[in-house]
């Protein structure tokens, strides 16, 4: 549960569309503690399932961020939008349109899963101001990615698996058979909290309702990847990021160690931390640890 702190939500213009933004402030703030950009993943899954990295602002005495990007949660839907319009220079230059709408120069930067993609993606291009980056359960390229979740999906009981391979080679990946299949992979390997915690399912029930985005950039889920984003991969460009960097994962995450090493052997300043226990959403898993560890990389990049 979050704490009563003051919290102001608007709506940001950005080209044609308007995109959501909440801005949490704490009750004491610290004057060195600079505001943090909170970014989701999916992509496609709105704000909602990492709202309570907001509890940062109290703990950190700091300005925290939240936004639903384009085209999902409570920012301007576009169900027909062409899929080639899907790609992170789009969200790249959303991001800066909310930064400057609020008139923020200095910063920290958090990404989860996608967000931490997209992170990657804005620190890559040296933006003046970007104090530090965390990438939260993120992998470095697609081809990892899917390299992992096939390794993952192999380890599941046989009946799944054959499942999930029958209704993929028939098309049929809403039928509720494969829709089972799938939620095991994503008690294993996704959120290992049961039941799923609230905020999840807040943002998985606002992408099943308009999953543009997902579909578009992704595929129908987390390892049928036939999206735009299938042949993506930031590996060859990660020495170009200058801003102190933080890796996390869980070590059930399907984003394993072999998705995000790059980050780490790339990164010319950068450190890492796998929680125990945990999976994709380390912060609804393990929220306090979570917000320990980010509070401190944080801090010391505060100056």
């Amino acid at each position: 549960m979050l704490s009563a702190m003051p919290v102001d939500i608007r709506t940001v213009p950005f080209r044609d569309y308007e995109t959501w933004v909440q801005i949490t402030t704490p009750e004491s703030p610290t004057p060195e503690a600079l505001p943090l950009f909170v970014l989701h993943g999916g992509p496609g899954m709105a704000h909602d399932y990492v709202r309570n990295i907001a509890e940062l602002a109290d703990e950190t005495g700091r300005v925290v961020v939240h936004y639903d990007q384009i085209g999902c949660g409570r920012s301007t839907h576009l169900p027909d939008a062409p899929r080639e319009f899907w790609e992170p220079g789009l969200f790249v230059d959303e991001f800066h349109a909310v930064r400057r709408a609020l008139g923020v120069d200095r910063y920290h930067l958090l990404g989860q899963s996608w967000g931490g993609m997209l992170g990657a993606e804005i620190a890559v291009r040296k933006p003046e101001g970007l104090v530090s980056l965390s990438i939260c359960n993120s992998p470095a390229s697609m081809g990892l990615w899917v390299a992992a979740a096939n390794e993952l999906r192999d380890l599941l009981p046989r009946e799944t698996q054959d499942a999930l391979t029958r209704h993929e080679a028939a098309g049929t990946v809403s039928d509720p058979e494969y829709l089972a299949a799938t939620m095991e992979f994503y008690r294993r390997h996704v959120c290992r909290v049961e039941p799923m915690p609230a905020d999840f399912v807040d943002s998985e029930k606002q992408m099943e309702a308009e999953p543009t985005v997902y579909h578009s950039m992704n595929g129908p889920n987390e390892f049928h990847v036939i999206g735009t984003l299938g042949e993506w991969t930031i590996i060859e460009r990660l020495p170009q990021i200058v801003a102190p960097t933080l890796v996390v994962a869980g070590e059930f995450d399907e984003a394993t160690p072999a998705t995000w090493q790059p980050f780490v052997e790339q990164i010319p300043d950068v450190s890492s931390h796998v929680f125990p226990g945990a999976s994709h959403c380390t912060h609804l898993e393990q929220p306090s640890e979570f917000r320990v560890v980010v509070a401190a990389f944080l801090a010391a990049h505060d100056r």
